[in-house]
């Protein structure tokens, strides 16, 4: 039956690994020599008093494999022995039932598909199985009744279809997930070996003489490995689901906080709206105080007024352009001290760059820093001590050379750090690595360290990397003998597929065109630029500093360029001391601009006050009556009606926008309330999963736990039964599990020996070996439950005393547990078996070569 990975953690893991009843062995002194016999024959009820909800009822088969048509077989409800000899049909019924109640072709070990059980030169094959259904453990009893039919049709091309029916034949159901709720409910599973154990399950796991095969078949038999890939499952499941919800909730709660810190700056400019609402009340009550003026008074004082504006005209001319003058002279003097500040840092690294370049002239080494012949030298001489496995590789830039000198700048720029990292083996090589550079470079930056295997050859970069006809790739542009370097800038650059293209506009075309070179991310052109297929970006840097070539002409230029930068240094300086003078000159006239408008405001205030005192008493009596009427309250206004009128107009504006962008002030509370309660709803339902993870954490420690202890507790059950099971032959034997390891020890001496000469079951006889496998098989019985089990030719290695004393063992657990079905495969006759009601016996004739086989079937009572 196939693994349902979607079941949930729940108690019905243990459905499948029932221990069995405790009624099959009741001595527990099997060390004894003289012990009872631990399968008494008990009184119990007939088998037609046992009801076992499950069981196999029939089987009919019909162009199935090479038969055109078997059965209908009737089985009885405790033994049945399917006797007949080869090619007579037992394997069919043995496969046919495996098959139609959910096992895979592989479990059959008849063929490899499904198609391959079709009869030659049929079109379909048709089983059909008859399963109990009474009891209290009945499945839906109400819709099925006493039994449930499955019908099960395979076609040529091996599709699978089903057909569930009720004891009368009413179609029921033709989804596969009914039946397996059917199995699960009766707990059938074909695929357990315990539950079907075909010729070829047996020769694999217990003819075996691998230890390990043998845990394996114990594994496999009580579910410990169903139950096992299951937490496996889960528990990957879990780590994949806690991923999951880690990075789309925090996602999602992101988004959903952002939406409501939107909607809650809309909600608060709505109590900023009634704020400019109620100022502009205010505003208004002041306006009609302020405009408490007789109109004389008005015409009087705009001829004060006037006077003032024509003498104040002049000043208000120049001020503006006296600040514009040292507006312009101060954003001058900033851009150039930023200026200066660039000019200053470019030429502190051409001096820096230049000392670099003059100590390089005696070793190429310095221009990767001062301190670096000193390093290399550490390097070496720890090597040499034995305290490195393997000698670092660095500079990486200095291991390298181009091919081309043109595009030194190109290289430089794409490698970047990179050319001035070290390159080590393992990690222990890097510890002693950083402690040498950390003597070496005690203060500022260190170069990098890059830690991976060095491999003899160069990696094969054929199937990724870039060739294109015309321009090279990085990898192609370099001189590079060591194989440890050149696989450092495969591996940390994938300098194989980045193109090196000298012309910038030939690099655009090509890389940005419909068709891009094969396996190229980028590339670079000889001025630096990097280009990819939807952007590119402008290089900052306009020189080589450690590939080129020529140190003499890099020396040269750099004098020449720190000459030109100390000239414009000293035009700057010019510059700005003459923006200095403008703006004192700006500043002398402005003062003097300022006191001439305070003269002429002194000049007039007399006048002014003069004017003022001479206003008519009853002209405010009527202008006060007009302002009371609009507010009663009389305030007290210091501000002119001029700028009260501004600030209304102004105020009114920024209300009506307001209104524009915000809309309907419910639809924004509403809007408000719904984001903020989304974000809550989400933070919790994050809190929850969180917890929820935390509890499934625990209860799969817990349940891994209980699955620990229930395997020592089968192991020690099926240890226990099996040398009770040995004991019937007066055999002692010993069974050893290594959990850790996953084997399986089994020894075993015939008679009653001593424990010193137990041997493993490969010394012993075919027959013997047989017996101590039944004892095996026996004792997983005993700890397992299922309603029906199947031994395919369990005797066919076995002499007739060990067939008789295994075929009585098999018939004491058989009558100690009517309430299970057992179905026995053997080409023997079974003539001398003991007659009882409890065993059928179906015989199928030999195949007749011209005719099909046909059954026979006995059932002596």
């Amino acid at each position: 039956m196939s693994k349902r990975k979607s079941s949930p953690i729940s108690d019905n893991t243990n459905k499948r690994v029932k221990p069995a009843v405790e009624e099959d062995v009741e001595d527990e002194n099997v060390s004894n020599g003289d012990q009872e016999d631990p399968l008494p024959n008990r009184q119990l009820p007939c088998a037609d008093e046992v009801v076992s909800a499950g069981i196999v009822e029939s089987i009919t088969l019909k162009n199935f494999m090479c038969h055109s048509h078997l059965g209908p077989f009737t089985f009885g409800s405790n033994v049945n022995f399917v006797v007949g000899n080869n090619g007579s049909g037992k394997s069919a019924v043995l496969t046919a039932l495996i098959v139609a109640l959910g096992g895979n072709a592989h479990a059959t070990n008849r063929g490899l598909s499904l198609k391959g059980f079709v009869k030659e030169g049929e079109s379909s094959a048709d089983v059909s199985i008859t399963l109990r259904n009474k009891g209290k453990d009945a499945y839906k009893p109400e819709v099925y009744g006493p039994a449930i039919i499955v019908d099960l049709r395979i076609t040529r091309d091996g599709l699978r279809t089903y057909k569930l029916r009720s004891k009368s034949g009413q179609l029921v159901s033709t989804k596969k997930e009914e039946l397996l709720s059917i199995l699960d409910n009766f707990n059938i599973q074909v695929n357990n070996p315990v539950s079907v154990l075909t010729q070829e399950m047996s020769k694999y796991f217990l003819h075996s003489k691998g230890e390990g095969d043998k845990y394996k078949f114990f594994m496999k038999a009580t579910q410990l490995e169903q139950m096992r890939e299951d937490f496996t499952y889960i528990k990957t499941t879990k780590h994949i689901t806690e991923d999951k919800v880690g990075q789309h909730s925090e996602v999602r709660l992101y988004d959903l906080k952002r939406k409501y810190l939107e909607k809650e700056d809309r909600y608060k400019n709505l109590a900023s709206f009634d704020e400019m609402q109620t100022k502009l009340e205010e505003l208004q009550k002041q306006m009609a105080w302020a405009l408490n003026k007789l109109e004389e008074a008005e015409r009087k004082y705009k001829q004060i007024q006037e006077q003032l504006e024509g003498i104040t005209q002049q000043v208000q001319e120049l001020q503006p352009k006296c600040a514009e003058l040292k507006t312009v002279a101060q954003r001058q003097n900033t851009l150039l001290k930023r200026e200066q500040e660039v000019l200053q840092r470019s030429i502190d690294a051409n001096r820096r760059n230049l000392q670099t370049m003059e100590s390089s002239r005696s070793n190429r080494l310095r221009r990767f820093g001062e301190h670096m012949p000193t390093l290399l030298n550490a390097i070496q001489e720890a090597h040499r001590k034995g305290q490195l496995k393997h000698k670092p590789r660095g500079p990486l830039g200095h291991l390298i050379s181009l091919k081309d000198p043109e595009l030194a700048l190109s290289v430089e720029v794409c490698l970047k750090g990179q050319l001035q990292a070290f390159t080590c083996d393992n990690h222990e090589d890097e510890r002693v690595l950083q402690g040498l550079m950390a003597k070496v470079f005690p203060t500022g930056r260190r170069p990098a360290i890059i830690t991976s295997q060095f491999l003899p050859s160069v990696h094969d970069t054929r199937s990724r990397g870039v060739n294109h006809p015309e321009y090279p790739s990085v990898l192609q542009a370099l001189e590079i003998e060591d194989p440890v370097v050149a696989n450092c800038l495969i591996d940390q650059r994938g300098i194989e597929s980045i193109l090196l293209i000298k012309n910038r506009t030939e690099a655009r075309r090509l890389m940005q065109g419909k068709n891009p070179p094969r396996n190229c991310n980028q590339a670079f052109s000889k001025e630096g630029d990097q280009i990819f297929n939807n952007r590119s970006y402008t290089a900052e840097q306009t020189r080589a500093n450690y590939l080129s070539g020529d140190v003499e002409e890099e020396i040269r230029h750099l004098q020449k360029e720190m000459e030109n930068q100390k000239a414009q240094a000293n035009r700057f300086q010019l510059q700005m001391k003459k923006l200095d003078e403008d703006v004192k000159q700006n500043d002398g006239l402005l003062r003097r601009t300022h006191i001439e408008q305070r003269t002429t405001k002194v000049t007039l205030l007399p006048l002014t006050n003069t004017l003022i005192d001479d206003f008519c008493h009853t002209a405010v009596q009527t202008s006060v009556a007009k302002a009371t009427e609009i507010c009663p309250e009389r305030l007290e206004v210091r501000r002119t009606a001029r700028s009260l009128d501004s600030e209304i107009n102004r105020l009114k504006v920024k209300i009506t926008t307001q209104q524009e962008q915000q809309g309907d002030r419910e639809e924004v509370v509403r809007q408000y309330n719904e984001a903020l309660e989304n974000y809550k709803n989400m933070a919790q339902q994050m809190k929850n999963l969180t917890s929820f993870i935390k509890s499934l954490s625990n209860v799969m420690n817990h349940r891994l736990q209980v699955y620990a202890e229930l395997k020592k507790l089968l192991s020690a059950r099926c240890k226990y039964y099996f040398d009770s099971m040995l004991a019937q032959r007066r055999y002692t034997g010993s069974m050893t599990f290594d959990h850790k390891n996953e084997t399986l020890s089994i020894s075993v001496q015939p008679g009653q020996g001593n424990k010193a000469d137990l041997s493993d079951m490969r010394s012993l006889s075919g027959g013997e070996r047989s017996f101590s496998t039944v004892c095996f098989v026996l004792s997983l019985w005993a700890i397992t439950e299922a309603p029906f089990r199947c031994l395919d030719e369990f005797d066919v290695y076995m002499d007739m005393v060990n067939r008789r004393i295994s075929m009585d063992m098999m018939l004491k657990v058989a009558a100690g547990q009517r309430f299970r079905q057992f179905i026995f495969l053997t080409p023997q006759s079974m003539s001398s078996l003991p007659e009882s009601k409890n065993i059928s016996i179906l015989r199928l004739k030999d195949p007749d070569r011209g005719n099909n086989p046909q059954r026979s079937q006995d059932e002596d009572q």
